[in-house]
């Protein structure tokens, strides 16, 4: 369906015309965010002055988006010290139509995203290969072990995070770190926080074995290998966003909301 659709096909979700205001745009927003797991189930969403900053849009609009997101169910608002807005489902019933009008008039900027962030993660897993000190590889050591013993999908993500970036700190070059970074923000829509899915078993699996790799291929200062798994790692996240929009092509379902790893 998604590859009859992108085509030029005839879709079967066509819908009213809608108006559309900066707050419609902000919910869809963070809908698809989570419902391509930015955000997983349990976790805090960024606070409304963190969200004004990163969307370049001002408070009264965050608060009616989110006030939107409590309306359909997919965040519950905490108060106290820790309070917030927090995912309560990763897909409710309007997640399908908000993932539709997010992601389909991005698509052709999001696959070209796709694949410069295979080529520039390639650059960097090759670099620090070349560059690497004692204290890099420890760090990735670390992230390493952390992901293999994470118990939750949100401690697998951090772990995740702290791995790569323990990648982009061996090149020793701050742009390169900034690069990398802005490219994910951009993959994610507007947030620099790895897309993670359902938190499916399989991803899981496939992650911890090319993150093995991948150490591996740097740690011995092997920069043609590093780049060529690094190339091949980040199709995780381009396949998860894929698969969120065929799922919202067809409309979405009631099963398998909150699934974890």
């Amino acid at each position: 369906m998604l590859e009859q659709v992108l085509d030029g096909g005839p879709s079967p979700v066509l819908s009213p015309v809608r108006v559309v205001t900066v707050a419609d745009e902000v919910a869809d927003r963070l809908l698809t965010a989570i419902a391509v797991g930015d955000f997983l189930p349990g976790q805090r969403i960024p606070p409304e002055r963190e969200l004004c900053d990163l969307l370049q849009v001002s408070r009264s609009t965050v608060r009616e988006a989110i006030a939107r997101l409590q309306a359909s169910g997919v965040v519950e608002i905490r108060r106290g010290r820790n309070g917030g807005a927090y995912v309560r489902e990763s897909w409710t019933d309007v997640s399908a139509a908000a993932v539709r009008r997010t992601l389909l008039p991005r698509w052709e900027e999001l696959e070209q995203l796709f694949d410069l962030r295979g080529l520039v993660e390639g650059m960097v897993a090759g670099a620090a290969a070349r560059r690497r000190r004692p204290e890099h590889v420890e760090l990735m050591r670390e992230a390493l072990a952390g992901y293999a013993s994470a118990e939750t999908p949100r401690a697998e993500q951090l772990a995740d995070s702290a791995f790569h970036e323990a990648v982009c700190q061996a090149t020793g070059n701050p742009q390169i770190v900034g690069l990398s970074r802005d490219l994910l923000t951009k993959v994610s829509l507007g947030f620099p926080v790895e897309p993670w899915g359902r938190g499916e078993p399989s991803a899981f699996r496939r992650a911890l074995k090319e993150h093995t790799e991948l150490f591996e291929a740097i740690a011995s200062g092997d920069p043609d290998h590093a780049a060529e798994l690094a190339r091949e790692h980040f199709a995780i996240s381009a396949g998860m966003i894929r698969d969120v929009l065929t799922r919202g092509l067809a409309g979405g379902d009631s099963a398998g909301r909150t699934g974890s790893r």
